[in-house]
């Protein structure tokens, strides 16, 4: 059997990939930046603030779920997303990790 590619990789390499598919696509980004501005939505709010259909919203809202950046709660025949703020912080500090691995380099290279 083959080794599964994502095996090959570090927890944290694997981590940063799967945050960074969430900034993919411009859609995802504007659910995030509509999500913090208001601190929750139901998914027809997300609809009519982006302007996409409701079954496209859906399935980027499952993806940034599955990813771990969002959460939702089933309220009735709705469900209420937020931001899931430890999974937030914490992309926060690998990104700031691996961003600012530069600090050490000098100019000195090709």
């Amino acid at each position: 059997m083959g080794l599964v590619k994502s095996e090959i990789f570090t927890a944290q390499q694997n981590s940063l990939a799967n945050f960074a598919k969430a900034f993919g696509h411009p859609a995802r980004v504007a659910i995030l930046q509509h999500l913090f501005k208001i601190n929750s939505c139901i998914c027809g709010d997300l609809v009519n603030e982006i302007g996409l259909a409701q079954p496209t919203i859906s399935q980027h809202l499952k993806e940034l779920k599955n990813i771990g950046l969002i959460k939702g709660n089933i309220e009735g025949t709705s469900v209420c997303y937020c931001i899931d703020l430890k999974n937030w912080n914490t992309m926060k500090k690998n990104f700031g990790v691996f961003l600012d691995q530069d600090l050490n380099l000098n100019d000195s290279c090709c």
